[in-house]
């Protein structure tokens, strides 16, 4: 069942040099952009923050849905998927302006019980040129819901071992405002919403694969993934590439996410 939201919002952000050292540093590189230098893809992910007072936030740290996200009833949120569109590279330091609108919401049975997947439009311009179109789909299920992994291609023709402690997760919220309690408040991810420790975010291994495919291929026209399990802080994983398509492989061959890119 799909309903129907016209919900939309527009915000503006000046894209601090400052913060963009911050992540650089966070992921282990030199923090060396410069006011006007293109930014790697998904940087614009530290940005366009909307923080909100404790009395508006629910159980998991997040907003309180029924604002922008309708509150569909169901407590748990992740992050499912999405697709980036690079019309032209965003510049580090260089105020931007984004629209955001809620394309659907769509309402489903699944093996694991209800869900409900929110798609959200973000359009991203630069000096009134449109630089990135981002579609976000967010994922709402019940309290202990879990979903069969699948297994994991193991015909990569080039691959890179990541690993993940509670540190680097705490940053990486800190510079994305994400307040998910799943990624740094190991008691709630494994006691209220039943995960084996802190959950790697999947923005974070999104952004991993893109640099992995840049690394390959050049600028990015498009990169496009959807997680397909979660990946836990303490476990070592796999980003793996062939042929335009790249995903994460965890422990025991679980896949964890999959891309393609161009």
């Amino acid at each position: 069942m799909q309903d129907n939201h016209s919900r939309s919002h527009t915000q503006t952000d000046n894209f601090d040099i400052a913060r963009a050292h911050a992540l650089q540093a966070t992921l282990g590189h030199p923090a060396d952009l410069r006011t006007g230098d293109p930014m790697p893809p998904f940087f614009h992910h530290i940005y366009f923050w909307q923080p909100q007072p404790p009395a508006a936030l629910g159980r998991d740290g997040h907003p309180a849905k029924g604002d922008f996200i309708p509150d569909l009833g169901l407590p748990r949120r992740m992050w499912a998927a999405g697709k980036l569109v690079f019309h032209c590279q965003l510049l580090a330091g260089v105020k931007a302006d984004r629209s955001s609108v809620i394309d659907s919401v769509t309402r489903k049975q699944g093996r694991s019980g209800p869900l409900a997947f929110v798609t959200v439009r973000h359009d991203i311009k630069q000096r009134g040129t449109l630089a990135l179109t981002e579609i976000q789909e967010l994922v709402y299920r019940e309290d202990g819901a879990r979903a069969t992994a699948p297994q994991a291609p193991t015909n990569e023709t080039d691959a890179q071992t990541v690993t993940f402690d509670s540190t680097l997760l705490f940053r990486y919220s800190a510079l994305t405002f994400n307040g998910h309690r799943i990624h740094y408040d190991e008691r709630y991810a494994r006691e209220v919403e039943g995960y084996d420790g802190l959950v790697v975010h999947g923005p974070l291994l999104a952004h991993l694969l893109m640099g992995f495919a840049a690394a390959k291929l050049g600028a990015l026209s498009q990169f496009s993934y959807r997680a397909t399990a979660p990946l836990m802080h303490h476990e070592t994983a796999t980003l793996c590439w062939r042929d335009g398509q790249a995903w994460v492989r965890g422990p025991q061959g679980r896949q964890c996410m999959i891309a393609t890119a161009a």
